[in-house]
């Protein structure tokens, strides 16, 4: 897999975000098993709680484009070097994410970093 194309994706839906409050832009892209790529960017709202990450915003994007099964999530900030998912995001993505695991991938000094979503979330909750 061409996980060079899932940052290029990430990176740009990073541009879109809406962070008048944290001025954290996150983006994310999603690999679905169909090979389609399905991206989405962090918004806030001055209520807190209503904020919406990256990682989630791109998963909802897939779920409604009819995509349930997820290989690979990209994730992206320009104010971070290996942004990794919040606690929130890992469990939703584990909702989709087979006993292997799926790849995590972010990017530290320009260079790809890919992770088996299992390290980050090792005994998740899942039925």
């Amino acid at each position: 897999m061409d996980y060079q194309i899932l940052m290029e994706k990430a990176k740009f839906a990073a541009t879109n975000s809406y962070s008048p409050y944290s001025h954290f832009p996150v983006g994310a892209c999603v690999l679905g098993n169909s090979g389609n790529y399905y991206y989405g960017c962090n918004f806030e709202n001055s209520s807190f709680g209503l904020t919406i990450c990256a990682e989630r915003n791109a998963i909802g994007n897939a779920i409604a484009n009819g995509e349930k099964e997820i290989l690979a999530v990209a994730i992206y900030s320009p104010k971070m070097q290996d942004c990794l998912p919040c606690g929130a995001c890992r469990q939703v993505i584990s909702e989709f994410s087979s006993n292997e695991g799926i790849d995590i991938i972010t990017e530290v000094d320009g260079n790809l970093k890919t992770r088996n979503f299992n390290e980050l979330l090792p005994g998740r909750f899942k039925l």
